[in-house]
């Protein structure tokens, strides 16, 4: 469970949804702060107590989802679960794209969204997991060292932002150097959750992590894609 009661914030403009949202993730032991539209999130965020993780509509009056998505990954770097109803492989690329940590669909499985919420928040060192409880856990590649423990990314001591969804990709892939993995096994480990056969997403993570870790993103040395399989991870390349 929780170890303090994590905040948060559901922009959504459907009253209805908020309120079944708020109702439901209270009874599971989070604290639920809800908002209308970007003006009205703004005013939460500017508020005193700090939120853990915004769930955010795609489809939002005034300002959209993916421009607020955008906007809270550079100010504040929270962590974001979007939601829409159009379910289009498209939009959760994109969503992705612009920083979002999970994307779910609706409708939804309230228990689904429960185990995101939760997922999410382990990657990002909010909830305690297997792996921060190995004090002193430290896996290094190349140039980088990767602290379970501390749940940073340093290369030549100097840190390497992550989101927390790239964060907990790059465990999956260091943890299982030099063997294929395929896309779905992946996505069974990122989230442990109901997909489309045809997504995608994964693809999205791997491009904006070989952003950050890799020499020549175009030529990448670390996450080898083997065509037609999946990707590999190779930490002695780097070494090369």
């Amino acid at each position: 469970m929780i170890e303090e009661k994590a905040r948060l914030l559901v922009v959504d403009d459907d009253v209805e949804i908020r309120e079944l949202m708020q109702e439901y993730l209270e009874k599971q032991g989070f604290v639920v702060v809800t908002a209308e539209d970007g003006i009205a999130m703004d005013k939460v965020l500017a508020r005193e107590n700090p939120i853990d993780l915004v769930i955010l509509d795609l489809m939002l009056p005034g300002e959209g989802g993916l421009s607020i998505a955008s906007r809270i990954k550079a100010e504040k770097d929270l962590p974001i679960i979007m939601v829409s109803a159009q379910g289009e492989d498209i939009d959760r690329i994109v969503g992705l794209e612009v920083g979002a940590d999970d994307y779910i669909s609706k409708p939804f499985n309230p228990r689904e969204l429960l185990a995101r919420i939760r997922a999410v928040l382990r990657r990002a060192g909010r909830e305690e997991s297997e792996d921060t409880t190995q004090a002193g856990k430290r896996l290094k590649f190349g140039d980088f060292e990767l602290d379970l423990n501390a749940h940073r990314l340093t290369q030549n001591g100097n840190m390497v932002s992550l989101t927390s969804g790239e964060f907990d990709l790059l465990c999956i892939l260091v943890k299982n150097p030099n063997r294929v993995l395929d896309r779905d096994h992946i996505l069974d480990l990122l989230t442990g959750a109901e997909r489309s056969p045809f997504d995608r997403s994964i693809d999205v993570r791997i491009t904006r992590l070989r952003g950050k870790i890799e020499p020549d993103a175009t030529e990448p040395v670390f996450i080898k894609t083997i065509w037609g399989k999946g990707y590999m991870f190779c930490p002695e390349l780097g070494n090369t």
